[in-house]
C-alpha cells in the first residue's frame, strides 16, 4: 500500500479487442469526474499520475509514443510503484497465431521494433500491479469479441489471469462491466481503489463475478421506472409506450445493473428509462446467452402470464381504492344547506 504523499500511477491499456467506448464513456463521468480524480479535488485522495492514451499528450507520434510507452516499461522493470493497471478490451489468445502476426498489440519492442502483444503486457505488468481493473464487458468477460466461433479466442481478464488471481496487495481482479461501462460506475470504482491503495478504505467488496457489490447488487428490474407496470401485468408489444418491455426482449428482471436507477449522465438516461430493452451487457454470458435480442426471454412467457392474471385483479382493486382516495374528506366542503338551516334557527331564537 502507498502513503497519501506517494503518487499512485494509473496505467491504462486500451489495446485489447475493443472500440475504446469505455475510455470515451469515462469522459462523461460526473460522480466523480475524471478531472476530479486527476486533479485530486476529492478530500483525502492521494496524488495520481494517469497514463491513459485517450488524454495523455505524449501518446501521439508527433509527441513521441516511445515517451508514453516508457511508463509501462518502467513499471515492467519495477521502477514505477505503486500502480493500478486498467485494462480495456478483451484479451485475444496469441497462441492461436501459427505464423507471423498478432491479434492486438501495444507499443513496440525496442530491440525488434515489432509490436508487443497486449497479452504480453498483461503477463509482465499484472504481477507488479497493486490492483488490476477490467473496464467494460470486453475486458471483464470477453464481450462481443468472445462470441462462439470467433477466430481470436478472445477472453476477459479473469479468464486470462484466472478467476482466483490476486495482486501482490491481495486484491482480486476488479470487474466493472458494461457495453460501454456506465461512466460513474467506472470512476467511482477507480476512486475506491485509490482510497484503498492509500490505506483509507477496506478491501473492495466484490460479488462472485468480481463486480463491486454496491454497484451490481440489484437487478435492472428492481431499479426500473417501468417495474410497476410489470407488477400490474401491463406489457407492451411495441416500442414507444410506457409499459414493461419484457415481451419485446428486455432481460431486466435477471440482469445485475444499476443503470435505470443511476441514469447515464448526471442521472439522466439509461436503457429502459429512454425506451430501450436491457440486452444484459453487464452479464458474463453476454452476448451469446441473450440472443436474439428482440425475442421474449425464456421464462418470460410464464412470468408475464402469471403477472397478467394477478395484475388484472390488482388493477381492479386499486382502481376502487384510488376512486375513494381521490376525493377530499366531506368536512372540508362548505355545506350550504346546513349553513342556511343554522342561520334560520338563530334568527328564530333572537325573535
Amino acid at each position: 500500500m502507498s502513503t497519501v504523499e506517494d503518487p499512485i500511477h494509473i496505467l491504462w491499456i486500451n489495446a485489447g479487442l475493443s472500440c475504446d467506448g469505455d475510455s470515451v464513456a469515462l469522459t462523461a463521468a460526473t460522480q466523480p469526474s475524471i478531472e476530479d480524480i486527476v486533479l485530486g479535488t476529492l478530500p483525502g485522495l492521494p496524488k495520481v499520475s494517469v497514463h491513459w492514451p485517450l488524454i495523455d499528450f505524449e501518446s501521439g507520434p508527433e509527441q513521441g509514443a516511445d515517451t508514453f510507452i516508457e511508463w509501462f516499461r518502467r513499471a515492467e522493470r519495477g521502477e514505477l510503484e505503486p500502480f493500478v493497471l486498467v485494462v480495456e478490451g478483451s484479451i485475444p489468445n496469441e497462441d492461436l497465431i501459427t505464423g507471423e502476426g498478432y491479434w492486438s498489440g501495444f507499443g513496440n519492442d525496442p530491440q525488434t521494433r515489432q509490436p508487443i502483444p497486449t497479452s504480453t503486457w498483461l503477463d509482465r505488468l499484472a504481477p507488479r500491479a497493486l490492483a488490476v481493473l477490467a473496464a467494460g464487458t470486453c475486458a471483464t468477460y470477453g464481450g462481443i469479441h468472445a462470441m462462439a466461433g470467433n477466430p481470436t479466442g478472445a477472453m476477459g481478464v479473469p479468464d486470462y489471469l484466472g478467476w482466483d488471481w490476486k495482486s501482490k496487495a491481495e486484491i482480486p481482479i476488479v470487474c466493472v462491466p458494461g457495453c460501454p461501462v456506465q461512466p460513474d460506475n467506472l470512476s467511482e470504482t477507480i476512486t475506491y481503489l485509490l482510497y484503498q491503495a492509500s490505506g483509507q478504505a477496506p478491501m473492495i467488496p466484490l460479488d462472485d463475478q468480481l463486480r463491486p457489490r454496491w454497484l451490481f447488487g440489484a437487478t435492472v428490474h428492481q431499479g426500473c421506472d417501468r417495474a410497476g407496470y410489470y407488477e400490474e401485468g401491463q406489457f407492451t408489444t411495441e416500442y414507444g409506450t410506457p409499459e414493461c418491455l419484457v415481451k419485446i426482449g428486455c432481460w431486466g428482471p435477471v440482469v445485475k445493473c444499476n443503470v435505470p436507477k443511476r441514469g447515464w449522465i448526471n442521472g439522466v438516461g439509461g436503457c429502459p428509462n429512454v425506451g430501450g430493452i436491457c440486452i444484459a451487457c453487464t452479464m458474463p454470458g453476454f452476448p451469446d446467452r441473450f440472443m436474439p435480442f428482440m425475442d421474449e426471454p425464456p421464462g418470460a412467457h410464464v412470468s408475464t402470464l402469471a403477472s397478467g392474471v394477478y395484475g388484472a385483479v390488482i388493477r381492479r382493486l386499486r382502481a376502487i381504492t384510488a376512486h375513494k382516495a381521490d376525493i377530499e374528506p366531506r368536512w372540508r366542503h362548505r355545506d350550504v344547506h346546513a349553513h342556511r338551516d343554522s342561520a334560520d334557527q338563530r334568527e328564530k331564537v333572537l325573535t
